[in-house]
């Protein structure tokens, strides 16, 4: 089994945040496998699918970002998985809105939610696709700009990467993540063009 979690805060003044993108990417990987993430397990909401002969654990932590390893570490021990089978989709606030990065592993990178994941797991060998949200303005609070509402425009380039995140997942759940790699991690200009 793998997990497949994407990192975010309930609650609808939250929804449209620059920090959910990871919640909205397991919605369209949902979407993708015909299911529902609607159970809640753990301090998350959680859905199973197949894909490709291995069964999906997708879930949406409900502990908000900051303490995200408070819902999947207590998940990863009960279905025995092991940190390189855990998948995590995250927001990025050092990449160009809709660039993806996707990692075998490594440092939080500043990201609080992969910090509590990485101490409650006990290992920072689990995969992420993090999801570049644009650039931190200079002089504007970190949290201030993460928990800002996303303009129509950020919305649609979100969306847009968000789905791309979501058949990254997928192709590392088929052919591994090195093809995902190769696929997804393309470099994005600010200005949205592909480099």
């Amino acid at each position: 089994m793998k997990l497949i979690a994407g990192l975010g805060n309930p609650g609808d003044k939250y929804d449209l945040t620059r920090h959910n993108v990871g919640w909205h990417a397991i919605d369209e990987l949902a979407r993708l496998l015909d299911t529902r993430v609607y159970i809640n397990r753990s301090g998350g909401l959680t859905g199973n699918a197949f894909y490709e002969g291995e069964k999906l654990l997708l879930v949406k932590p409900l502990t908000f970002m900051n303490l995200s390893g408070e819902c999947l570490a207590p998940l990863a021990a009960y279905y025995k998985i092991a940190p390189e089978d855990v998948l995590v989709i995250c927001d990025d606030v050092n990449l160009p809105l809709g660039q993806l990065r996707i990692r075998k592993g490594g440092s939080a990178g500043g990201h609080n939610g992969l910090k509590n994941i990485i101490e409650r797991l006990g290992s920072d060998q689990f995969p992420r696709i993090r999801i570049g949200v644009g650039l931190q303005p200079e002089g504007m609070d970190l949290v201030d700009f993460v928990l800002k509402h996303l303009s129509p425009a950020e919305q649609k380039a979100a969306g847009e990467a968000e789905e791309r995140a979501a058949r990254a997942a997928l192709l590392a759940v088929k052919n591994g993540l090195g093809a995902a790699m190769n696929s997804y991690n393309q470099r994005i200009k600010p200005d949205g063009e592909k480099l």
